[in-house]
């Protein structure tokens, strides 16, 4: 459906912006113990350093995404809704992966995290939080 394939790609526009933003955090944390990092460094550092590690649960699921509204197949409802849960589940509060963790610190200190949450939770539905498993 159209529908879908539009609130996914919305949902990917979203999460791009939070990840920039976490991005953002971890640099300026990273930096603030290394030293400046130019550009170029700070690809690699996301690839290959374990401080940025965390982040690539949500890169991957971006990518995800991305590939699934590229597609030339048509998205069910079933697809979108499980793509819905699992931004859901990655991002819910009370997980216990690295990721979950270091997430909930994030939005604790920095209320840019907190606005880019904001903007993603507005896409996912409210219904999702009796759904979704722990």
């Amino acid at each position: 459906m159209d529908h879908d394939r539009e609130r996914l790609r919305e949902l990917s526009a979203r999460l791009m912006k939070l990840h920039l933003v976490l991005l953002d955090r971890e640099r300026r944390r990273y930096e603030d113990r290394r030293g400046a990092v130019q550009a170029g460094e700070l690809l690699h550092l996301v690839m290959t350093d374990p401080q940025f590690a965390w982040l690539r649960s949500l890169s991957t699921m971006v990518a995800q995404i991305d590939a699934t509204v590229d597609a030339d197949d048509p998205i069910t409802e079933e697809t979108c809704a499980g793509v819905l849960q699992g931004a859901y589940r990655l991002l819910k509060s009370g997980g216990s992966s690295d990721f979950q963790l270091k997430y909930h610190d994030a939005l604790q200190d920095s209320p840019d995290v907190v606005m880019a949450h904001a903007e993603v939770s507005r896409v996912l539905p409210a219904s999702l939080s009796s759904k979704a498993p722990s």
